[in-house]
């Protein structure tokens, strides 16, 4: 499970479905967009983030089961 910040959303899941992106989510193979959040203020959205990664595994998998039970794959 990757949490992160980004500008371009349709271009970083394409980034990391593609494994371009050297790190956590390359290393295991993480390239499956199931949740996402969008914030007018970058501020808000690194807030969030931090927020998010602070949370147990379980929170976010209630956090993506809240939105996505399916955990199917979200497109752009």
């Amino acid at each position: 499970m990757h949490t992160g910040v980004t500008n371009n959303l349709a271009r970083r899941a394409e980034e990391h479905k593609r494994g371009i992106i050297k790190g956590f989510t390359k290393k295991y193979k993480i390239n499956k967009l199931v949740y996402a959040e969008c914030f007018d203020e970058i501020r808000y959205a690194i807030m969030r983030e931090k927020q998010i990664k602070g949370g147990s595994r379980k929170k976010k998998l209630n956090l993506i089961k809240s939105i996505n039970p399916d955990f199917e794959e979200l497109t752009f």
